[in-house]
């Protein structure tokens, strides 16, 4: 008997960016229910409906194939709005952070972190730096040169450290304490912690 699925996928010749989309999100799906150990190149190539010839053209290993599908399937935490004071847009940035970690992609890079050795636990953690800190850090510059502007923050608060602040808290509580970050905790940090360091 003809598996309908392979029959029903052989009709479309998904080619270029269309069948990469479909391989990305299949590794996507394969982390969230079978998790990094378990993955492999033909449970991914099922997935997607194709040939585990189409994955080896374009990754090497299974590794480069879930960097790339973390990396491009992670949200951006995108522009934070002028909301008319540093805590607001604070509070906004932290919660686009958590949601960016909440997403699909997010809650598997963190399956991935727990469960690879240590090299490649030091790859998917530069996905991390370049998809959720490093976007962070630069518009919490943006933010706090803004209150600055607005007259909320005061003129000093340039220091390097003042963009890791918030950053280096949201991974430690969620990696060392288990905090998924609550409303309620964001409001903490941003009233206990960032207000006073910025504020005038």
């Amino acid at each position: 008997m003809v598996d309908s699925r392979w029959s029903a996928g052989a009709s479309v010749r998904r080619r270029g960016p269309e069948l990469e989309r479909a391989i990305l999100d299949a590794a996507l799906e394969q982390l969230s229910t079978v998790g990094w150990n378990a993955l492999t190149m033909e449970g991914v190539a099922a997935g997607a409906q194709t040939g585990k010839a189409s994955l080896y053209r374009r990754w090497a290993s299974k590794a480069d194939l879930v960097d790339e599908a973390l990396r491009t399937g992670l949200p951006r935490i995108g522009e934070i709005p002028d909301r008319g004071s540093i805590r607001e847009d604070l509070r906004l940035l932290c919660v686009r952070m958590r949601d960016v970690m909440h997403s699909r992609a997010g809650q598997a890079l963190r399956s991935v972190l727990h469960e690879c050795d240590p090299v490649h636990a030091e790859r998917f953690h530069g996905v991390i730096l370049s998809g959720v800190h490093e976007p962070a850090q630069v518009l919490i510059r943006e933010l706090i040169r803004r209150g600055i502007e607005r007259g909320d923050v005061r003129p000093d608060a340039t220091g390097p450290f003042v963009v890791d602040v918030i950053p280096a808290m949201l991974m430690y509580r969620a990696k060392v304490c288990g905090s998924e970050w609550a409303d309620v905790e964001i409001a903490e940090l941003i009233d206990g912690v960032m207000v006073p360091l910025l504020r005038v």
